[in-house]
């Protein structure tokens, strides 16, 4: 079939993509994209950064913050899932570009608020605009990168994700002395702003979005000339989609038709397994071990090392590209639910505990860092925006989940070991998700 559209003078665009080295032009799309999840995940870490400041200032219980520290995470869930079918239907570029200017000038404004109530309501809408950036950040990259490399850099672009929550910590802890809490708000608003107005300047429209709605070939043929001139020689320019085709005409009906329903339903729930660890760990660590017998101090600092993993998903991505993608990530997982155990039975050694920890992290959050690639390889690009949002919308329900889940286990009694086993079932759901669909749909294995 190829051959036949080459002799009619007609370029497939993947072939296109596959055949020319990676331009500027691409490297240009793939550093808008990451410079988007690092804002993504500034703003996202940006309460946590303050929570302390608004406790001190205006005088409010830890307890009473809660609705704000959570109202975010709402906002995400919600986001999500708007933003990946109304990407499919009127494009990557606006819902992202819309996105980035809704969680910017909300960021900003909640900078102005002056009751928690207000800052709870701008940190939900913020929350949306967050939501809604994220997976449409990974469709867009994916979309335009070679097969070969595709979750390698799909994977490299979302590791802003944890470096902009970090280097967000280390921004609030200089700024905050000097300006206050309201500054950090402020940066987290304004930085965005100008990003959503560079989006609209110089970031292209996907190439195979465009095909896959009859867009005129002059977008098409304009786009990839900035990749290689030889795009003039084309005729016109096609798409093949690898992946079994649906008659569903709707992203929504793409994704839960029968050849995806199954593989649907397990990314969900591996996301939201993923996310019952993090939240789990994050929210509940330093407690626990402070309850084992560590000092506040060391407790800190050994929880601290958990988060620091997620640039290893640059190593998974390279995996993911030469092997099985989701076996990749189903062995990752399980790493995730042994080391979470082994976390529960070394309390008592603080040597190991380090190590373990950060092992933890570090197979966890590339785990979990892998879904968002791994999800845009497995749907077709009528439904690709879809699944990579609903994935993140529905597994960010166990975000909540895991920050309740602890606490209940607490309440029952459940020491260190116990709590620990529990919360490593997780990565072990995970990873037979992944597994059932690695068996369901077989004709989809690393394919686009």
């Amino acid at each position: 079939m190829q051959d036949d559209i080459r002799a009619a003078g007609a370029i497939n665009v993947q072939d296109f993509l596959n055949e020319h080295r990676f331009s500027p032009f691409q490297w240009l799309i793939f550093a808008l994209c990451f410079l988007i999840v690092l804002l993504d995940g500034f703003d996202t870490a940006a309460i946590g950064f303050i929570a302390p400041s608004l406790i001190k200032d205006w005088g409010v219980s830890r307890q009473a913050l809660a609705p704000v520290l959570s109202a975010a995470l709402f906002g995400l869930a919600a986001g999500a899932l708007f933003a990946g079918p109304l990407s499919d239907r009127v494009g990557r570029k606006v819902v992202l570009a819309a996105s980035v200017m809704l969680f910017g000038v909300a960021c900003a404004w909640s900078s102005f608020s002056t009751s928690l109530t207000e800052l709870a309501i701008l940190r939900f809408v913020t929350g949306l605009g967050l939501g809604a950036a994220m997976p449409n950040a990974v469709t867009l990259m994916s979309e335009y990168c070679p097969e070969k490399r595709r979750s390698t850099l799909t994977n490299a672009m979302f590791c802003g994700f944890p470096l902009g929550a970090a280097f967000g910590g280390f921004l609030a802890a200089w700024m905050i002395p000097q300006w206050g809490w309201r500054s950090v708000l402020m940066l987290g608003g304004v930085v965005p702003v100008l990003v959503a107005i560079v989006i609209v300047l110089l970031l292209p429209e996907s190439v195979r979005f465009l095909l896959a709605k009859g867009g005129r070939q002059d977008k098409v043929r304009a786009a990839l000339r900035r990749i290689s001139a030889s795009a003039d020689k084309a005729s016109a320019f096609v798409m093949s989609e690898k992946a079994p085709a649906s008659k569903a005409t709707s992203g929504m009906g793409v994704i839960m038709s029968r050849p995806y329903l199954v593989g649907t339903l397990m990314l969900w729930l591996t996301y939201f397994m993923g996310l019952v660890i993090f939240y789990s760990l994050i929210n509940w660590m330093p407690l626990l071990l402070k309850d084992a017998g560590l000092s506040p101090q060391n407790a800190t600092l050994v929880s601290a090392l958990f988060p620091l993993g997620g640039v290893g998903a640059v190593f998974f991505g390279y995996l993911m590209d030469r092997y099985n993608p989701t076996a990749v990530v189903a062995v990752g997982f399980a790493l995730t639910a042994a080391s979470i155990f082994a976390i529960g039975q070394s309390a008592d050694n603080l040597a190991v505990l380090m190590g373990v920890v950060f092992v933890a992290g570090v197979v966890m959050n590339t785990a979990q860092s892998s879904l968002p690639s791994l999800a845009a390889a497995f749907y077709p690009t009528q439904g690709r925006a879809t699944g990579v949002s609903w994935m993140m919308g529905v597994g960010r329900l166990g975000g909540i989940a895991g920050s309740f889940l602890v606490a209940e286990l607490a309440r029952q009694q459940f020491g260190i070991q116990g709590i620990f086993a529990v919360v490593a079932l997780a990565g072990v759901a995970a990873m037979l998700a992944l597994l059932v669909k690695l068996a369901a749909e077989p004709k989809l294995r690393g394919q686009v």
